[in-house]
């Protein structure tokens, strides 16, 4: 059972990518749902009311310690709750999960949003995807534990670290399965794998 974090933002559109990859799904919006998923989607949306939700009901903590045994993927938003550092926000309580310094809405506003190629390079597969940028983030500089996913143009838009991943971009506005199947359908080597890290 895979969990979406349903505060804010488009979560459905994240739920009907892992409905059609017959992934069980379920609506999280209390740190006590936590303990019946086995990973979780923290989706994009506006990072603010994000975080001050999130706060509202004590879920930074509990989404620390649920990070230390089980993966998260981030996108767009979930990224930046995800990051260690925000160049351009001090207000927002981020996750410290991914050892990054990003920038929010980085390309501009809504009007600037875009559809970017994208080159990913995992487990020495090479391939690239169309994505949709929508007031992405910017990821600005990374950490020793940061494995470098995916670049559009020179930027970095996908990370991972160990068990964990982060998108600047929106796979499930362009029914983009491939990170979702291959986080949430593979969580069980990927632990192995960051255990043998």
């Amino acid at each position: 059972m895979i969990g979406i974090l349903a505060l804010q933002g488009n979560y459905q559109a994240h739920i009907k990518i892992l409905i059609g990859l017959k992934i069980p799904v379920k609506e999280i919006r209390y740190p006590d749902q936590l303990i019946d998923i086995d990973g979780l989607i923290i989706p994009g949306g506006e990072s603010t009311t994000i975080n001050d939700l999130m706060k509202r009901v004590g879920f930074h903590d509990e989404i620390k310690d649920f990070s230390l045994k089980k993966p998260i993927l981030g996108t767009c938003a979930g990224l930046i709750m995800m990051s260690s550092l925000i160049r351009n926000d001090n207000q927002l309580s981020t996750l410290g999960i991914l050892d990054i310094e990003v920038c929010r809405n980085a390309y501009g506003r809504q009007a600037d949003s875009f559809i970017g190629n994208v080159n990913i390079n995992i487990n020495e597969q090479a391939f690239k995807i169309k994505a949709p940028f929508i007031r992405a983030p910017k990821i600005i500089s990374v950490g020793k534990s940061i494995d470098v996913i995916a670049k559009c143009n020179s930027d970095i838009v996908v990370v991972r670290s160990g068990i964990h991943f982060g998108l600047t971009f929106h796979p499930e506005l362009s029914d983009i399965a491939f990170f979702h199947n291959y986080i949430f359908t593979k969580k069980n080597e990927l632990m192995k794998e960051n255990n043998a890290a």
